[in-house]
């Protein structure tokens, strides 16, 4: 983020003071229709800035986050391809201009690598700089392999190898854990998502119409709301619980 912390620290605060100001003013029209007393918007109004400046305080979060997945999706696949640039003789700073060039997600952040050694910095330093700020385990593991490689002077493609195997070994583990949670999600789905909903309104409108109470195109609207609701909420429960991987 091309941004300084006390700058982001000092827009953050501001954010917050908008968004704040901007739903107390609401607020306050809304409760002086509703007759709510408007001494109660103090409270409100402060837990509004400090929700709303913790929450922009969070956004680095979702970047590094963001940057893991992304890294770790094709972490795999770009090892692979230095392993083969490195078996076919290409020097290691060779292939990593190779995969910073004509990789995928993955040439973007070795192009980050890349751009440091250009600028003058030494190659064991600019991998040693690139592990310590990754965000990505399986991604720091590859680069600590090449940096004992390259200080001890021992065959990288064996290490990076051994690296790979041990990565793909886990990914496979990832998988079969997320065929086991899949199966009990789409259990749970079956019956909070699907069958309670068709038996729930069956007796909904049973018991209504034993006590004589109209059902109205409110109710239902608010009703079928809840249920869209609760659909996304399982497809983002099963999005968020997907191994980071590109099949």
């Amino acid at each position: 983020m091309d941004v300084e912390p006390e700058k982001f620290v000092e827009k953050c605060v501001m954010t917050g003071l908008v968004i704040a100001l901007g739903l107390t003013v609401f607020l306050f029209f809304l409760f002086a229709k509703l007759g709510i007393d408007i001494i109660l918007l103090i409270p409100i109004a402060v837990v509004l800035f400090f929700g709303a400046m913790i929450f922009m305080l969070k956004s680095p979060g979702a970047v590094i986050s963001r940057r893991r997945k992304e890294i770790e999706s094709e972490v795999l696949f770009l090892g692979r391809y230095l392993l083969v640039k490195i078996d076919s003789g290409v020097p290691l700073y060779n292939a990593m201009i190779d995969a910073s060039k004509s990789f995928g997600i993955g040439g973007k952040y070795m192009k980050e690598i890349v751009e440091d050694i250009n600028l003058g910095v030494p190659l064991e330093d600019a991998l040693d700089q690139a592990r310590e700020y990754t965000p990505s385990p399986k991604f720091k593991w590859i680069l600590s392999e090449l940096i004992v490689s390259l200080k001890t002077g021992i065959d990288i493609s064996d290490s990076l190898r051994a690296v790979l195997d041990q990565i793909t070994r886990e990914q496979l583990i990832e998988i079969k854990e997320y065929s086991r949670k899949l199966n009990a999600l789409m259990m749970l789905y079956m019956v909070i998502a699907t069958v309670l909903p068709s038996l729930g309104m069956t007796l909904l409108v049973v018991v209504f119409a034993f006590l004589s109470i109209d059902l109205t195109n409110t109710t239902i609207f608010i009703i079928i709301f809840a249920l869209i609701c609760l659909q996304f909420m399982f497809l983002a429960i099963i999005r968020s619980t997907r191994p980071n991987l590109n099949i």
